[in-house]
């Protein structure tokens, strides 16, 4: 089992930037591909990035490509979202998981493999 924390969250205006940061402990976290997540109020989970386990494989939502940087450091066990160039649709409480599936952008909120942690809210005003 892996347990993950958020923190980093924030609030900004329209263009600024923030970095949120996701501690991952446990057996074997360092094996599994990472992605962020995040839950505007009343709306769907959404999946806005993932990284593989080794950093080679990259993806994102087409809403934060560009803006968004997803990377990882197995030896501190972190995965981390650089948020640039924030928009108000940006605001929504962040989370981050292991994928079942890096490329599977539907059905985010069952594409995970473990609990879901407290998240990080994230408010960006225009």
């Amino acid at each position: 089992q892996v347990q993950l924390v958020e923190s980093g969250g924030g609030s900004r205006q329209f263009g600024g930037a923030l970095r949120l940061s996701c501690a991952a402990s446990g057996s074997d976290c360092n094996c599994y591909p990472l992605s962020w997540y995040r839950q505007a109020h009343g709306k769907e989970r959404e999946m806005v990035a993932g990284i593989s386990s080794t950093s080679e494989m990259l993806n994102y939502a087409d809403s934060v490509k560009g803006r968004f940087t997803i990377s990882r450091d197995n030896v501190k066990r972190m995965v981390y979202l650089q948020m640039n160039n924030l928009k108000p649709e940006d605001t929504a409480v962040y989370y981050c998981n292991a994928p079942r599936d890096l490329w599977t952008f539907y059905n985010a909120a069952n594409n995970r493999l473990f609990g879901w942690g407290q998240g990080t809210q994230v408010s960006v005003s225009a």
